[in-house]
């Protein structure tokens, strides 16, 4: 019995070392978490710069931005499902908003191309870009999304663009409300790191 207690004692001090410590160090920790599932491919020219549905604050003027250094002479914004807002004319939809950044950031409305309609998940636009692939025939697309999105973003984007020869390039954008470095310290980047995380998973075991 002593030495049963004894070994329990020591577990809970070991234990209680190494929450200790994570607790000590838990912002190289943290910050080793999000640079080993952020994908911040390098880039290259490519045939078109992709922008998903979501971050209107940041996706657009990311895209617009690689697209004035060169780095593609097309952006494809996919057709985003209208909310209720928008069917009412309360609000403009999404994807027009989106284009109206871009003009706005000095994107000639000959290089907008709006693909598909009706998306509402990353399924939804891998689906709608394969099918722009197939007939466009690109050999590079660079797909501008958030920090955390990265992941399960090049992995389904590959996936669906398997066979087709493409090479997918994933830029990823830093929210505005928080980076790789202080992500854990904010509402949004915790949330944002656990939904990506969930949804992830779920592609994995769906798809």
């Amino acid at each position: 019995m002593f030495r049963f207690l004894k070994r329990l004692l020591l577990s809970l001090l070991a234990l209680c070392a190494l929450l200790l410590a994570l607790y000590l160090f838990r912002a190289p920790v943290l910050r080793g978490v999000a640079d080993a599932w952020i994908v911040n491919d390098p880039l290259v020219k490519a045939d078109a710069i992709v922008v998903l549905g979501g971050g209107l604050e940041t996706r657009p003027f990311e895209a617009a931005r690689l697209f004035h250094q060169g780095l593609a002479p097309k952006i494809l914004l996919t057709n985003v499902r209208s909310n209720n807002a928008a069917y009412l004319g309360i609000t403009a939809p999404e994807t027009t908003l989106a284009r109206q950044i871009l003009l706005k950031q000095g994107v000639p409305e000959t290089a907008l191309f709006v693909i598909n309609d009706q998306v509402a998940t990353t399924h939804d636009e891998c689906l709608a870009v394969r099918a722009w692939v197939d007939q466009n025939k690109p050999k590079r697309l660079i797909i501008t999304t958030d920090l955390f999105h990265t992941r399960r973003a090049k992995w389904f984007f590959e996936k669906s663009l398997k066979g087709t020869g493409v090479d997918v390039r994933v830029a990823a954008v830093v929210p505005l409300y928080y980076n790789a470095t202080n992500w854990w310290q904010h509402e949004a980047g915790l949330i944002g790191f656990q939904n990506e995380v969930v949804k992830f998973g779920y592609y994995l075991v769906k798809y």
